[in-house]
């Protein structure tokens, strides 16, 4: 909740700043760790799927990609996105603070186009219920 309230109290410019920078790689970390202890596993009943969460904006102009595996009633961060996607969600790396923070609304983005998703859209539509998302 803390999270949500400093992201939604952040211009847009200066999280771009700090995702851009060498601060980039530990910020995503730090989020991508929390997972895990968000997961729902009542709400997930039997789902088993890998998720790529590709995160544009990259220093070098590339794109970091995590890896989530929801299996067995508990969600695992991936050392390595080495498992075939059932669906992999492109975005840039504010869209994707304000998602994970509450603070953006991933439907509206998909619509226009600010976050992608590829594969299982059905998956990709139940990931706020799937997970103890913050709501700022």
């Amino acid at each position: 909740k803390q999270f949500a309230q400093i992201v939604k109290s952040t211009p847009d410019a200066q999280i771009a700043e700090l995702l851009t920078g060498e601060q980039r790689k530990p910020a995503l970390d730090a989020i991508f760790e929390k997972f895990p202890s968000l997961f729902r596993p009542d709400r997930a009943g039997a789902a088993s799927a890998v998720i790529h969460w590709n995160i544009g904006g990259a220093p070098d102009g590339g794109v970091d990609t995590y890896e989530l595996v929801i299996a067995d009633g508990a969600c695992t961060l991936s050392p390595k996105p080495d498992n075939d996607p059932k669906l992999a969600v492109t975005v840039g790396p504010v869209n994707f603070i304000k998602v994970v923070s509450g603070n953006g609304n991933p439907m509206m983005m998909f619509m226009t186009g600010k976050l992608k998703a590829k594969g299982d859209l059905g998956l990709a539509a139940n990931i706020p219920q799937l997970f103890d998302i913050p709501k700022a």
